[in-house]
């Protein structure tokens, strides 16, 4: 008998109903004006061995889903947030099956910017291709690049100025315990001006406590993320800010 996480291919191709999955949403917040600046959508799904999010995309990529899947979160994530900027993330198998450069992908027809967040691993596995979808989304306005987890492995800093991205993500292990921790916070403030240097806000992920908050605020950084400021949540939930 299968153990009970398993699941068929036959099961997977059933998520890709869009009635099996769902998106909620994560505020990304401006540190100066204390209000929402995007929303983050983050898949959830309802098909037993499919819950988490990784395992679902793990699956999908397995068996040769992972761009109908793209479009399907892309989908209802354009539907249920209008109006506002969205971040959406996309798994580098994606940009292989050029779903993003349809032009009637779902991205296409929001109201708002889109931002396109791409895992900083992705440049160095799928480099060319990284840069060749990139491309053809920038010749389309409204459509940017956001370098998500930056810190979370090792980081080839060049691969990253070549993309260009409008948005780089500090990994939440390098924000976690950032008021505790001086050297820490001089590392993080000497991430958010390079980055701006080369024409890139930051946004730190992870933000927990509201010390961390005020130290994250105190390296300059444009934009924050993390339970302190919203828990994810469907409708798009408000800003909760806890310094005074």
């Amino acid at each position: 008998m299968a153990h009970k996480e398993s699941v068929s291919h036959a099961a997977l191709a059933n998520t890709l109903r869009i009635d099996d999955l769902s998106v909620v949403f994560q505020p990304i917040v401006n540190l100066r004006t204390r209000r929402v600046f995007a929303y983050e959508a983050l898949v959830r799904c309802k098909t037993p061995g499919l819950e988490s999010p990784p395992k679902l995309f793990e699956h999908a990529v397995t068996n040769g889903y992972s761009g109908r899947l793209g479009r399907l979160i892309r989908q209802l994530t354009v539907k249920a947030c209008r109006g506002i900027p969205i971040f959406t993330n996309v798994h580098p198998e994606e940009l292989g099956q050029r779903f993003l450069v349809q032009l009637d992908d779902p991205i296409f027809s929001h109201d708002s910017d889109v931002y396109i967040e791409i895992t900083e691993s992705v440049p160095f596995s799928h480099y060319d291709r990284c840069v060749q979808v990139l491309t053809e989304l920038r010749t389309r306005a409204s459509v940017h690049l956001v370098i998500d987890d930056l810190g979370s492995g090792f980081s080839n800093l060049m691969r990253i100025v070549e993309l260009q991205p409008k948005i780089v993500k500090i990994d939440m292990a390098l924000v976690r315990g950032v008021d505790k921790h001086p050297r820490q916070l001089v590392l993080v403030r000497s991430i958010v001006q390079m980055c701006a240097a080369q024409g890139a806000a930051v946004v730190a992920e992870g933000i927990e406590t509201a010390e961390e908050l005020a130290a994250i605020i105190a390296t300059g950084c444009a934009y924050g993320q993390g339970y302190v400021l919203g828990r994810p949540a469907f409708p798009p939930p408000p800003v909760e800010w806890p310094l005074k």
